[in-house]
């Protein structure tokens, strides 16, 4: 291994400790405790290095947000393949995908709720976004009908995760997230 390769995994392997630490840490104590200062000491590198990785906080909860959306891929498509027919295959999706935000609060706000530098519906989108809407879209399609699959993706999509936010923020009565995710369920799969 050539000098340049070793400094170039050594730097990858920073990054995904600085992105390891911030998801850990905001996941702790919310997104307010994730500081340079705070990640260098957690890491036990100096804030000049974060900075040659990465240009302030909002760049590093850019990259959380999209190894968040790789993450959310591999659940959703798990969830998909493990369903016997497209009403399993979309109600595992959501049920995987409710269960991603709420396991991971702090994950699912910088990903969905922060101001991130991550450009969604565009060509431009970073590929674990798009893959992450793939599978989405793949679970909606079969009940498209004459709707366009993609917009009606976005529409499920934004069903989820008003549920979700309203849920996340108290402003819709706890023991109720499952009949909601059902009927939102039902009204998709007619």
């Amino acid at each position: 291994m050539s000098i340049q390769e070793r400094r170039e995994r050594e730097r990858a392997d920073r990054e995904r400790l600085i992105i390891a630490a911030a998801r850990k840490l905001a996941e702790a104590e919310g997104w307010d405790a994730v500081t340079t200062r705070r990640l260098a000491a957690e890491i036990d590198y100096s804030q000049p290095v974060l900075y040659s990785h990465f240009s302030g906080k909002n760049a590093i909860m850019t990259a959380v947000a999209v190894e968040g959306f790789a993450d959310l891929a591999v659940a959703l498509r798990a969830a998909r393949d493990a369903a016997d027919g497209p009403g399993q295959a979309l109600a595992g999706v959501a049920v995987a995908y409710a269960d991603f935000a709420q396991r991971q609060p702090a994950l699912y706000e910088a990903m969905f709720a922060s101001p991130v530098d991550v450009p969604f519906a565009s060509p431009q989108s970073p590929a674990p976004l798009r893959a992450a809407f793939a599978e989405l879209c793949e679970a909606v399609t079969p009940f498209a009908g004459d709707d366009e699959p993609g917009t009606l993706t976005e529409t499920f999509w934004s069903g989820l995760h008003g549920l979700l936010t309203l849920l996340r923020d108290g402003r819709v009565r706890a023991e109720e997230h499952e009949p909601r995710l059902a009927l939102l369920l039902r009204r998709f799969v007619r």
